[in-house]
């Protein structure tokens, strides 16, 4: 039994990989990829994130 398959999705579908894919990328990194800009995008996504549930959380 696969706990983590039955609760959560984790897949990410191949349009969305591309298009994160050509957000981050980057020629200059030995990863490919542009680590300050992929973190700026996750925080920043945590923070939206975290308004929308102090929204929810006030409107109770």
């Amino acid at each position: 039994m696969n706990l983590i398959n039955e609760e959560m999705n984790l897949e990410v579908e191949n349009y969305k990989k591309i298009q994160i894919g050509k957000v981050i990328s980057s020629k200059d990194s030995p990863v490919g990829i542009d680590a300050k800009k992929t973190h700026i995008i996750i925080i920043n996504k945590l923070f939206e994130i975290e308004k929308r549930l102090d929204k929810l959380e006030k409107s109770r």
